[in-house]
């Protein structure tokens, strides 16, 4: 091979590697590989009513929260 295509090879392979590591690092930073809750989730809930419950208990909350912003938008009329 010459020269050339060596420095060539080099120069792309050192890049996408830097870019690999930069992507790494962000990844990193803005918690994309954060799950705190999955083993905690995973021994609360083990069985299949137990996960039923526990997303109907979700919906319930969020349902809540939507109503309590719903009450605290409200003005009424002058």
């Amino acid at each position: 091979m010459s020269e050339t295509v060596i420095i060539l090879m080099l120069g792309v392979s050192t890049f996408l590697g830097a870019l690999g590591l930069l992507s790494l690092i962000w990844g990193v930073k803005t918690g994309q590989f954060d799950d705190q809750s999955k083993f905690i989730d995973a021994a609360r809930y083990d069985n299949q009513e137990d996960l039923k419950d526990a997303i109907l208990m979700d919906r319930k909350k969020e349902e809540r929260k939507k109503r309590k912003e719903k009450e605290s938008n409200y003005r009424p009329p002058d």
